[in-house]
């Protein structure tokens, strides 16, 4: 009897890891240093929450049903700034609002795929984006990075068969954190247009990266809708978490097709969450800036910070955005390391085998750190506790 579509992937891992905190107790001289979610805890700023009690009190549509890609407004908005942004063309046909980036994700390959294909990711993946093509029963082909965690172009192609539909790269990378050069996601985009096959780029920390000016000019190409798809996210930008609030940016005919899985699953996105969003593109550019730069001092306090670990064997493989991605100095598989941490050093972290295909031993090895929420102060005390374990 064939397996339920939920039974053909695995437990959500953040979840997993929660778990592990069950009858933990912590103390405030020694409280649990939490690097294993990327999303900010801390409410949106007050304008911004303000806008939405607003909203909620004097908008009545905002309660309704809304267009299923989004408000108009939005995708306009999105539309302008972003074709500023890349230096090229984006009309507002080409956005759809979704219930979160993972839901564009879903989306995007609902409009690719059918059961038996396959999408290549590179390892180390992004977990959700996995368990969506498992569930789907579109098979993940995965392509392995190297020590500076960035894919080789080639060796995609070598991958790409008469069943591939799309690559998918993320960029600021989850988990790695690494930064795709623009000439690196250039040359996905030519081979994947060369090949007849879409170039998926997921863009939910653009807003963190750490370059000046576009990371990318896919955008300039004026037929750059008939191979790319890029996601984004207003979460970590505006701290619209618990809002639901991404992006799809693609051909028109392409959101015609996702338009019926989205009537299907939510009908239309959160509407005070897109609302919020509209207020936060057109009024939190500062602030942002100011957020930006929090994340980018962060970022330095873990390079500033790692001598003390590479003293006992830790590696730092990759920095970037909301993460960092380590190889651990012991003789355990990291999923026994990361438990060990919780009741050890008191911090909960994701183990590298989270990231990877049971068959790539080197996950055993990695785990990745999401400092989003942690500081300077924070992440050297992080490391201090990391740096006396001994497993």
């Amino acid at each position: 009897m064939p397996l339920p579509r939920t039974a053909t992937t695995f437990a959500p891992p953040v979840m997993e890891a929660r778990r592990w905190l069950e009858g933990m107790t912590f103390t405030e001289d020694r409280p649990l240093i939490n690097v294993s979610q990327a999303a900010p805890v801390d409410p949106p700023p007050e304008g911004l929450r303000r806008h939405i009690a607003e909203t909620a009190l004097t908008v009545a549509e905002a309660h309704l049903y809304g267009p299923v890609l989004g408000l108009p407004e939005l995708r306009d908005e999105v539309a302008t700034q972003f074709s500023a942004a890349y230096g090229g063309e984006i009309a507002a046909a080409q956005v759809a609002i979704t219930s979160g980036c993972n839901q564009a994700f879903c989306a995007a390959i609902m409009s690719l795929c059918g059961e038996g294909d396959e999408v290549i990711l590179p390892t180390p993946w992004y977990f959700n984006h996995k368990m969506w093509l498992d569930m789907l029963g579109v098979t993940t082909v995965p392509l392995a990075t190297g020590r500076d965690l960035l894919p080789d172009p080639e060796r995609a192609a070598a991958l790409i068969t008469d069943r591939t539909r799309a690559i998918v790269l993320v960029t600021p990378n989850n988990p790695g954190g690494v930064e795709y050069p623009a000439e690196l996601v250039r040359a996905f985009f030519d081979m994947a247009r060369a090949r007849g096959i879409a170039l998926i780029v997921d863009e939910t920390y653009r807003d963190f990266d750490s370059r000046s000016g576009a990371p990318h000019d896919l955008f300039t190409d004026p037929d750059w809708h008939d191979t790319l798809i890029q996601l984004y996210s207003f979460s970590k930008a505006y701290r619209l978490t618990g809002h639901r609030v991404g992006a799809m940016i693609t051909s028109a005919a392409r959101l015609a097709e996702a338009e019926k899985f989205l009537d299907t699953v939510t009908i239309c996105p959160n509407q005070l969450g897109q609302h919020a969003a509209l207020w936060g593109m057109r009024n939190l550019s500062q602030w942002l800036a100011g957020e930006r730069a929090e994340i980018l001092d962060r970022r330095a306090a873990i390079s500033d910070h790692f001598p003390m670990l590479e003293a006992t064997g830790w590696k730092l493989m990759g920095v970037g955005a909301y993460f960092a991605y380590v190889e651990h100095p012991f003789d355990a598989p990291s999923d026994e390391v990361a438990q060990k941490l919780v009741q050890e050093a008191h911090v909960l972290t994701l183990p590298g085998t989270m990231f990877m295909p049971a068959s790539d031993a080197s996950g055993q090895r990695q785990m990745r750190i999401a400092f989003a929420n942690v500081d300077r102060a924070g992440i050297q005390t992080l490391f201090e506790r990391l740096k006396a374990v001994q497993i």
